[in-house]
């Protein structure tokens, strides 16, 4: 079975939304990963680290189409384009996949998702996305989750975590590292 692995910077309040700002990001607190915390390399190493295990990319639609045009042609981007990529969305159409960023497969359901998981082959990291990680760890679809916790309180934004009443899910901790400008890194595997 393959893992699914959600990969992403969040604020101690729980907002993904909008961390590194820019074009078409309307979000008040916009690139609040680079704006206002000290880079340190090493609060990044788990990106890098990432790589080792990452076989196939996936997506929702709106992070698909902000990130592939972008991604293609990043020299930091550069281990991800000829890795195979899954965007799950029931409007995006063949003819709007971005060429020469590798292979692509449209999902159209959740139903997808439960089928690639079971398919040959290694972990599939998302990317962004939030509300497709909500839709999928509602779904029980998310292995682990590899977050680099921010320290701000955003207030407003994307969720990465669901507000649906449903049952408690639990987290193992695989690893936990602070940093000195005061992110931490926190990787936990989905418990049952």
């Amino acid at each position: 079975m393959r893992e699914l692995v959600y990969t992403g910077f969040v604020s101690l309040d729980g907002v993904v939304d909008s961390p590194g700002g820019g074009p078409g990001e309307d979000h008040r607190s916009g690139g609040w990963v680079i704006k206002d915390v000290e880079f340190l390399p090493e609060a990044f190493s788990l990106k890098g680290e990432e790589l080792e295990d990452t076989t196939a990319l996936m997506f929702g639609r709106r992070s698909y189409e902000a990130f592939a045009p972008v991604w293609r042609d990043s020299d930091d981007h550069a281990a991800y384009r000829e890795l195979p990529k899954y965007v799950l969305s029931t409007t995006l159409r063949d003819g709007a996949l971005v060429d020469g960023w590798g292979p692509t497969t449209i999902l159209r359901s959740a139903d997808d998702v439960v089928e690639l998981k079971k398919s040959e082959g290694g972990a599939i990291f998302i990317h962004g996305s939030a509300e497709l990680a909500r839709r999928l760890a509602d779904a029980g679809l998310i292995d682990r989750y590899h977050l680099l916790v921010f320290p701000v309180l955003l207030g407003a934004g994307k969720s990465l975590f669901s507000r649906a009443d449903k049952d408690k899910q639990m987290l193992n901790l695989r690893a936990c590292e602070p940093y000195p400008n005061g992110v931490i890194k926190l990787i936990y595997d989905v418990v049952g």
